[in-house]
């Protein structure tokens, strides 16, 4: 630090020192405040000081494990490792025995194969490489030297099942390495001491551990791109590409650029806009998400740590901690959906000590203008979503079982024991742990006389191993809980690959007909061999492929965030630049209806001549909307059978019937709360549950071995994959109905799609708000992208253009001013921008929106 004229911040010394007298922790400091050098610097420092001031000669073969929660970060993860060991090397030669490396799913044969020989001292790896180091018949003996773990971006691991892998592996450490250290590093969580639990378990009972908060001076700026004028009547996507000519100009403003968008369909068009519109940028703009190649994604990275390319279009591929200093601005398209979301985002600029990050909003439709003001009053009020813990997911333990079974075995009333020391797992009752024992020990009652599933059993001397070398084999080539659809290669002819699409896209491809890949214009001459071979193509209308990871909801922090700025305009108060530019909307909102506070509920009714219309808007997200509505629906029709229609988003939704309703009498019992098992019992009836729940079920099924994703090479098509799951599902339900991974399916239904803790709350808040019943003459802004929604799912995309159109125009002309409408070309434009940028809903979801019969 001397070297480079640098002075340790107050945070870095804090850890150093609590290091050294062995202490772990975790340390919460904002993107680029020098995370790193405070943890690995504390561990030399610690290090030297436990030898007596010179470092260990020789060391031992593995002292320092650094769990990175991306491939793509352990290389440069490392590079920031050997940077520091470099010139300590010159200073203190005994250094010179300190090795470093890393292993993940990108290391190469050969340098596995060393690995295998002797590991480095500091080894930079991933959870599910981790967990295949515990798999081997060494593992003890491998690992026991460890004296420090890192995980390096706590908070992105933290809420979903890799974090638990994580946890588990860190008990399994603990029981091999006494006094053991472990960090944490992390930024934007809203729930430092329940993240901190979670990372150091049962240690935090018996041993002090160090919550430490980087507090580094450091400006953030979080404004808007907004339009010359707010269109008053929005609909989902609206603003399209029209915002093009702002962010080319923003981007020529500055150096180095990242457009983050929400979805890789997205990041696909705006890519090729970009291009269209600058040919002459090509070769200095990229783009990047996480199905193109390795290689295409590594070029991309180096250029921008190089400060070669002038903007990278990009998805949360780049959300993490990736160093790219000539980052000096981020655009985010749309809804960040989330305010951790958007600081994470916002870090990716200014990453160093001192330098201001910036984040600009672009808004994809008028009302998430309000979205920019509201994450300013959020940040600044320190409100940030927290990341809880998943608890007690079996498919993970029973993963685990099998695990730990090679890699020599388990007495089980000792991981018992082990396993109750993580936070996850702290209250798994006894009777879970013996139906865990009995699925690996035979699969249960309905699959013991198949020997595939007898993966763990114990032997002679009550040791329980995996019996059969097949099994091992299979179980080490699926290890992890990242679960996605299958997906296809994209090869040119005879040459290099792009990537890969998901399947269900590819399978509806014609050969001859054209997709947008890469920034690509491709045409697929034929699906072989699970590879979709592809060539260029010019001038035709392309498709642009859906990936199903970005189902994204708006956060409950976000939206009441917004609830309190509708508030404020409410008041007369437009003191933000995006409520200004916002006002001849909300203007019109208000006059028409009202504005939500978060004191009232607002319920807007409509008769038109597709029947009666009920709009709600409780601001909890498009997932609890989607639930909302399914269960109001099915309350009113049990009472008096009607067939509604439904759409929703992530501020309200909307029924449609084609019987006179008295909504005014109906709705309030609709709305009570009840008891919480009443509520899921009917949440679930309400819904086309049985078909999610066994979506569900697939990735819980693949998580827990009983299917896989075959051998490396081994092409299964999801079509493979789905029949074996199915086929589990149907025979569970049948003959073993007590299987807890069903059970877990409707649980997990439940709390990640649904969202069911926060649709409670979204009821119990819906009942202490005064209700503001406003009987509508037309649309008002708040409603019309809901019924725009509505008429997607029942109309062509043209069809609909010429609708939304001609109301836009009756609702212009009904508004007064002098604000032209658009045509239909230009709405049709914008409805296959958002068609794209959006994924699709669910089936059920579908289904619930075009029709519920009852």
């Amino acid at each position: 630090m001397a070297a480079r004229g640098w002075q340790p911040f107050a945070f870095q010394r804090e850890v150093w020192a609590a290091m050294a007298a062995g202490e772990s922790g975790l340390l919460h400091a904002t993107t680029g405040a020098g995370k790193t050098y405070a943890v690995w610097l504390g561990a030399l420092i610690a290090f030297l000081q436990s030898s007596g001031g010179r470092a260990a000669s020789p060391p031992a073969p593995l002292t320092v494990l650094w769990i990175t929660p991306m491939r793509a970060l352990a290389a440069d993860t490392l590079r920031a490792l050997q940077g520091p060991l470099a010139e300590l090397h010159a200073a203190e030669p005994t250094f010179d025995a300190w090795s470093t490396g890393a292993r993940s799913g990108d290391t190469a044969a050969s340098e596995r194969s060393a690995q295998d020989k002797r590991l480095p001292t500091a080894l930079v790896t991933t959870p599910e490489s981790l967990s295949l180091m515990l798999s081997r018949a060494d593992a003890q003996a491998a690992l026991r030297s460890v004296r420090l773990v890192v995980v390096d971006e706590w908070h992105e691991l933290l809420g979903n099942k890799r974090g638990v892998q994580v946890q588990l592996a860190l008990a399994r450490l603990r029981r091999w390495c006494p006094g053991l250290c472990v960090w944490g590093m992390s930024a934007t969580l809203g729930n430092l001491a329940q993240a901190q639990h979670a990372l150091l378990g049962a240690e935090l009972g018996h041993r002090p551990g160090r919550l430490v908060q980087g507090e580094v001076p450091k400006t953030l700026v979080v404004d808007s791109l907004l339009p010359p004028r707010a269109e008053r009547f929005p609909w989902a996507g609206h603003l399209g590409l029209t915002m093009l000519p702002q962010v080319i100009a923003e981007i020529e403003s500055s150096s180095t650029t990242l457009v983050f968008t929400n979805t890789r369909s997205q990041s696909e068009i705006w890519y090729q806009a970009l291009l269209e519109a600058r040919p002459e940028w090509a070769g200095t703009i990229a783009l990047h998400h996480g199905s193109l190649d390795r290689e295409v994604r590594e070029w991309v990275e180096l250029g921008l740590k190089n400060g070669e390319l002038r903007a990278v279009v990009c998805t949360s591929s780049l959300d993490l901690g990736v160093d790219f200093l000539p980052v000096e601005r981020v655009l985010q398209i749309g809804s960040p959906k989330g305010v951790a979301r958007l600081l994470q985002r916002a870090g990716r600029s200014g990453h160093a000590p001192g330098r201001p990050s910036r984040i600009t909003l672009v808004p994809t439709h008028s009302i998430e203008m309000v979205e920019g003001a509201a994450a300013r009053a959020a940040i600044a009020a320190g409100q940030i979503e927290a990341r809880p813990s998943p608890q007690q997911p079996l498919d993970v333990l029973v993963q685990h079982l099998v695990t730990v079974a090679l890699g020599g075995g388990f007495e089980p009333e000792a991981l018992y024991d082990e396993v109750r020391s993580t936070a996850a797992y702290a209250g798994l009752s006894r009777e879970s742990w013996d139906w865990c024992l009995a699925f690996v020990r035979q699969g249960g009652p309905s699959l013991a006389a198949y020997p595939d599933y007898q993966r763990a059993v114990p032997g002679d001397d009550g040791i329980w191993r995996v019996p059969d070398a097949r099994l091992a084999r299979r179980h080490r080539v699926n290890i992890g809980t990242i679960v996605s659809d299958a997906s296809m290669p994209v090869q040119y002819l005879g040459g290099a690959r792009l990537g890969s699409v998901e399947e269900s896209f590819a399978a509806r491809l014609k050969p001859g007909e054209c997709f947008l890949f890469g920034g690509r214009l491709l045409e697929l001459v034929r699906i072989q061999d699970m590879t979709a071979w592809v060539r260029r193509a010019t001038g035709r209308r392309a498709a642009v492929p859906r990936w199903s990871g970005g189902r994204m909801s708006l956060s409950s922090t976000l939206s009441d965030a917004v609830v309190q700025q509708l508030a404020l305009a409410d008041a007369g108060r437009y003191d933000s630049p995006e409520l200004q530019c916002l006002r001849p909307l909300l203007d019109i909102q208000r006059q028409w209806s009202a504005l939500p506070t978060p004191q009232t509920l607002l319920v807007e009714t409509l008769k038109t001549r597709e029947g009666w219309h009920l709009f709600l808007y409780p601001f909890a997200g498009r997932h609890v909307h989607l639930g909302l509505a399914s269960l109001v629906a099915w309350r009113l029709a049990r009472e008096t059978p009607r067939t509604f229609s439904m759409s929703f988003n992530d501020y309200g939704f909307e029924l449609l019937s084609a019987t006179e309703v008295d909504w005014p009498a109906v709705l309030p019992q609709a709305l009570v709360v009840g008891d919480e098992a009443t509520l899921l019992t009917e949440v679930l009836d309400s819904l086309n549950a049985s078909e999610l729940a066994q979506r569900r079920f697939r990735e819980i099924a693949r998580v827990a071995g009983l299917i896989y994703q075959g051998y490396p090479g081994e092409k299964r098509s999801n079509k493979q994959l789905q029949a074996s799951s199915s086929l589990f599902w149907e025979v569970f339900r049948k003959y073993d109905p007590a299987n807890q991974l069903l059970k877990q399916a409707e649980q997990e239904l439940l709390a990640h799609e649904l969202e069911i803790g926060r649709l409670r709350a979204s009821l119990q808040r819906m009942a202490t708000q005064q209700r503001v019943w406003k009987p509508l003459a037309r649309p008002t802004p708040f409603s019309f992208p809901l019924m725009v929604e509505l008429f997607r799912e029942q109309l062509s995309n043209e069809k609909v253009a010429d609708r939304i159109a001609r109301m836009v125009a009756q609702l212009e002309a009904a508004a007064g001013g002098d604000t032209p409408a658009a045509n239909a070309e230009q709405v049709l434009g914008t409805l296959a921008f958002s068609g794209a940028g959006q994924p699709a809903p669910p089936p059920a979801a579908r289904a619930d929106r075009r029709r519920r019969r009852r």
